[in-house]
């Protein structure tokens, strides 16, 4: 839907002004607080007509407006056009990425604590691109028990997990050199890809370890299965003291996994954001590394969200993460 410059204007201040303290815009607030040069007669019609096109709403008939659903998602999708990151969290992030020794899943943890921290907002990382990731090195360690601890190093840090297998150490160093060797600076989707063929062309080679490396591609084919899912919920007692009805709502998505990853599990290329009338809000954002995706991360919260903010803690953590993980 088309709006004038000046209908513009008008949306973003009503939204703007209900943001900071809930005032519901009226034609002599927004005379006040614009240079638009135009009487207040003018500036009610206008009003009347946002209201007629959904993106406003009056509470009372005598009272002011207020922004609707569709108001919210037309400003922050003009918002998020020439939205600019800010340095506020970027040696938090670089510390974060930095540390490659890591589990993923720390990272994913402390990339959620950062965002949540900046925006005070509840904050949920979902790592949806497993395949995406970049392999940079194998180390197989046997244990007790007949069980072996494979780590797999990707450019976002050490994915663990634990095989049921016996192997001793030369075996399992063996596999290690060949997994490292064939696959490092490729996808894990690579490796599931085309380990088969690998295998194929060097079975008298690989025969003595074969089975360690069998049973990682068999782990791994399950991990890549996985959503690896983090929420940062601390920030929601402030919600509380806010408004008990806005955390009830955000609470409520928060305690549903299978909805955090509907939301989460998209394939935009951008931050976006999810407004509507009978749920929380959330302001997401892919991490692309190659230009595939690898995590989404997303911002939830009340319709009356500070979108900016948001936006721009976003866009500084996707862009450090994209730029520095792509090696």
């Amino acid at each position: 839907m088309e709006l004038s410059e000046r209908k513009i204007k008008i949306l973003n201040i009503a939204v703007e002004e209900f943001i900071k303290d809930s005032a519901p815009i009226t034609s002599g607030s927004v005379k006040d607080r614009t240079a638009l040069d135009c009487s207040t007669a003018t500036l009610r019609t206008e009003l009347n007509a946002l209201e007629a096109m959904g993106f406003l709403k009056q509470l009372h008939t005598s009272g002011g407006r207020v922004p609707t659903a569709q108001g919210y998602r037309f400003y922050v999708e003009n918002m998020l056009k020439s939205v600019k990151a800010t340095n506020t969290e970027l040696k938090q992030v670089r510390e974060l990425i930095e540390n490659r020794t890591q589990n993923l899943s720390e990272i994913v943890s402390g990339i959620a604590k950062i965002i949540s921290k900046a925006t005070n907002y509840p904050t949920v990382v979902l790592v949806n691109g497993i395949e995406n990731l970049i392999l940079q090195e194998f180390k197989i360690v046997p244990l007790l028990g007949e069980k072996c601890m494979v780590l797999i190093g990707t450019n976002y840090g050490y994915i663990t997990q634990q095989l049921d297998i016996a192997a001793s150490d030369k075996n399992c160093e063996d596999a290690s050199n060949y997994l490292t060797k064939y696959f490092k600076g490729e996808t894990m989707g690579f490796l599931m890809d085309n380990i088969e063929g690998f295998k194929q062309g060097m079975k008298g080679e690989i025969s003595a370890f074969q089975s360690v490396v069998d049973n990682v591609v068999v782990g791994l084919s399950r991990l890549n299965k996985q959503k690896l899912l983090n929420v940062q919920a601390e920030s929601v007692a402030d919600l509380v003291e806010k408004s008990a009805d806005d955390a009830k709502s955000v609470l409520k998505t928060l305690n549903n996994e299978s909805e955090l990853i509907e939301v989460l599990d998209s394939d935009e290329t951008d931050i976006s954001a999810r407004i509507d009338d009978d749920k929380c809000s959330v302001v997401k954002a892919p991490i692309l590394v190659g230009g595939r995706q690898v995590a989404s991360i997303g911002v939830f919260g009340p319709q009356k969200m500070d979108y900016l903010s948001i936006a721009s803690a976003l866009k500084v953590v996707v862009d450090e993460l994209s730029e520095n993980k792509g090696d």
